[in-house]
């Protein structure tokens, strides 16, 4: 990026602050999963844009790997939240998620390894994408920037928890059923298959992201 890096670092800067935080605070207090994972969504932009804030070719490389990381735990996630239904009619309350994994063990169970995962619990591929970006940070001389991000994860950790400790552990009868379409339980599976075995070379994922942000960079 040269000189024009100094033009702009601190406005990214400024927009992945507020985006972990917006996203990790608000995120706390709702009921509607769908809603819960729009705020989702944009604390994890905020984690994106940690790379970008590098303003290098490793922190271009790791917001890719990230983006990467996250848009599949995010198709995993979106197939078990619209086959969540009732009576025929769609659910979307957390609460109606209690005790489900008794009644749908599998789904329950690949529904917790994506939590884990957006939770950036290691060692599933969640986590290095995080650990992606905040090493950018760090290496860019942005440590405090870093400092929040954890803080902001930590923070968004709590409602990933929340969903999986009610699905487990609350007490209470599940109102909720699952009639997956063979697709959305394919994505579902598949997704929370690649968050356990991507650990191992991330799919060729950094060698992609490598190349895009030499030639994005240079």
């Amino acid at each position: 990026f040269g000189q024009a890096v100094a033009d702009w670092q601190q406005i990214v800067v400024l927009m992945a602050l507020l985006s972990m935080f917006l996203g990790a605070i608000a995120g706390v207090g709702q009921r509607d999963i769908k809603r819960l994972m729009a705020y989702s969504s944009i604390s994890h932009m905020g984690f994106a844009l940690l790379g970008v804030a590098a303003g290098s070719q490793y922190g271009v490389q790791a917001a890719l790997v990230y983006m990467a990381i996250y848009v599949t735990m995010n198709v995993g996630t979106f197939a078990f939240i619209m086959s969540m239904e009732r009576d025929g009619k769609p659910v979307t309350e957390i609460s109606a998620l209690t005790q489900f994994a008794r009644i749908e063990p599998v789904k329950a169970a690949a529904m917790m390894v994506l939590l884990f995962s957006l939770a950036g619990v290691p060692p599933l591929v969640g986590f290095f994408g995080k650990l992606y970006v905040l090493t950018a940070a760090i290496d860019a001389g942005l440590v405090w920037l870093a400092v929040a991000g954890v803080i902001a994860s930590v923070i968004g950790a709590w409602y990933y928890l929340r969903i999986v400790y009610l699905m487990y552990f609350a007490e209470g009868e599940c109102g909720v059923e699952m009639p997956m379409s063979t697709p959305a339980w394919a994505m579902l599976m598949i997704a929370a298959a690649a968050m356990l075995l991507g650990v191992v070379n991330l799919f060729g994922v950094e060698g992609a992201a490598a190349a895009a942000a030499a030639a994005l960079v240079n």
